[in-house]
């Protein structure tokens, strides 16, 4: 999965943009705890940085 593809299935999920930093963009929730960074490269995101997302 692309990191656009893993952007677009958070927000919908009601996760929403508060930073971004170079190419990293960190998202928050109103309900959940903690940020969520997601690094915006070229390409499919690595397996144990999605796996790490989607935790």
């Amino acid at each position: 999965m692309t990191a656009k593809e893993i952007l677009r299935l958070l927000q919908q999920n009601g996760w929403y943009i508060c930073e971004t930093k170079g190419s990293h963009y960190q998202l928050k929730h109103d309900e959940k705890s903690g940020k969520i960074t997601i690094p915006f490269h070229k390409g499919d995101l690595k397996a144990g940085t999605l796996n790490s997302i989607l935790k």
